[in-house]
């Protein structure tokens, strides 16, 4: 199974023609995006599963119906085990960005989390996970491809954000902010982060 985001709303990609009664369950092969990602982002739709009997197959179908964008970046941990994050678009997000021609997915992902940040001295300890989310360009809707990875620095230095790409700001944020943080991100960031990050703190429930 895959989730594929238009904004924080899930595609469900699966094998099962019946994802239960509230979804609309349609053959991937069959669907029409162009109509149904609207539905999507106008809130007409909340749940879409799109099914082909094999799994390996799904996304093949998926690149043919939307032209894919490749992009890879980080979850940064420095010295103290905080997090860098960016803030644009009033969401706190983590550094990625697209791909160049002919570069390989690591030195896309480490390239793209030093230029929106200034960040120094990065290295990738392991590949996390690859994401997907819907965006439009140019009027017309594109899936992006993020390839994610874990990386560590030990760099103490200020940090710059990327003004020219709208980048307001470049932060590392402890647990406590970093669970603050991912309150205002988006459904697809939250993915990378272990089970801890998105627990609630005690002291911000109502009682």
């Amino acid at each position: 199974m895959y989730k594929v985001f238009v904004n924080d709303v899930p595609i469900i990609l699966s094998t099962q023609k019946n994802s239960g009664a509230n979804y609309t369950n349609i053959p991937i092969k069959k669907a029409k995006l162009k109509r149904l990602i609207p539905k999507l982002e106008s809130g007409e739709l909340h749940y879409l599963n799109l099914y082909h009997k094999k799994e390996h197959k799904l996304l093949k179908y998926l690149k043919r119906k939307l032209k894919v964008i490749v992009a890879g970046g980080g979850l940064v941990y420095n010295t103290k085990n905080e997090i860098l994050f960016i803030y644009r678009n009033k969401k706190w997000d983590l550094p990625k960005g697209k791909a160049n021609k002919g570069e390989d997915i690591e030195t896309t992902a480490l390239r793209e989390v030093e230029e929106e940040t200034k960040v120094q001295g990065l290295e990738i300890v392991s590949f996390l996970q690859t994401t997907y989310h819907v965006l439009k360009r140019n009027n017309k809707y594109r899936l992006k491809e993020t390839h994610w990875f874990e990386m560590k620095t030990d760099y103490d230095g200020e940090l710059i954000p990327e003004r020219e790409e709208g980048i307001k700001k470049a932060k590392w944020k402890n647990f406590e902010k970093t669970q603050k943080a991912l309150k205002n991100s988006y459904a697809n960031i939250k993915l990378l982060f272990p089970k801890e990050y998105l627990v609630q703190h005690p002291n911000d429930r109502i009682s």
